[in-house]
């Protein structure tokens, strides 16, 4: 734990990790205290698309926590961070709710559901068949499928709900054509985390409440990895992977002890 604690640079899931719904977890704001307190360099990187890192800062707000907009990344905006690498200028059919549509429109993505060059697909609370329909069809004419985040489900209060890989699972079924995944456990958006933050992998740690996506991705990264049992995994599903965190802690606050 103390090797952890003198880490220059926190990359922190936010789902399971920080919040369930909209009710804080037991001893974040002791953490958050901590981190501010000990002037580290911290990322709340979340694989959740819907939201924009300006709603995710008022979402804490509300829940007591002050931080600024600069501390949030997510998977909408690395997505789109890509796609402008890739193609600038180029265009999308989009499933996805506000936050996935902000991030793209600021990336010079528009916004095509006639002949895009991408069919992206992330979050949303109004999927439907209609969205299938669309997504395979212009994928069979050759627009490549992009997904947000490799989540089939996430933590929301009283248990758990579909999430992007859930919803992009019909339309590779049905076209015979895999998406690419850009949030975690890809590299890329663990990687323009630490550029975000300043710092080198050796020098940081990610603590996740996933083994599939948060801790694979610290491993494969390079950083020291801690998993909260505030989330999805217990102590029983660890051992269905073949890696292990190197930390296993009942939440976040643990650290601020």
């Amino acid at each position: 734990m103390e090797s952890l604690r003198a880490k220059k640079g926190f990359i922190c899931d936010m789902d399971g990790v920080i919040y369930h719904g909209n009710q804080l977890l037991p001893g974040v704001k002791e953490f958050v205290e901590w981190l501010q307190k000990e002037e580290k360099q911290f990322l709340f990187l979340t694989n959740a698309s819907s939201r924009s890192p300006k709603e995710l800062q008022n979402k804490l707000y509300r829940m007591g926590l002050e931080i600024g907009e600069e501390h949030f990344y997510t998977s909408a905006l690395a997505t789109a961070k890509f796609l402008q690498s890739q193609a600038p200028g180029c265009s999308a059919y989009v499933i996805g709710d506000h936050g996935l549509y902000n991030a793209l429109y600021d990336a010079g993505i528009t916004i095509n559901d006639v002949d895009p060059d991408y069919v992206v697909v992330g979050e949303t609370v109004t999927y439907g068949y209609e969205h299938i329909i669309t997504a395979m069809n212009l994928v069979n004419k050759g627009a490549r499928l992009i997904a947000t985040n490799t989540d089939i489900t996430g933590p929301i209060e009283g248990g758990i709900a579909p999430a992007c890989r859930a919803f992009v699972a019909p339309i590779e079924a049905t076209t015979g054509k895999k998406a690419y995944y850009v949030g975690k456990p890809n590299p890329l958006m663990m990687r323009t985390g630490l550029q975000i933050l300043g710092v080198h992998s050796s020098e940081a740690v990610m603590i996740g409440d996933r083994m599939d996506t948060d801790i694979i991705a610290g491993i494969e990264t390079g950083l020291d990895t801690a998993l909260v049992l505030s989330g999805v995994s217990t102590r029983a599903t660890i051992k269905e992977f073949p890696y292990r965190p190197r930390l296993i802690l009942n939440g976040v606050g643990d650290i601020a002890i």
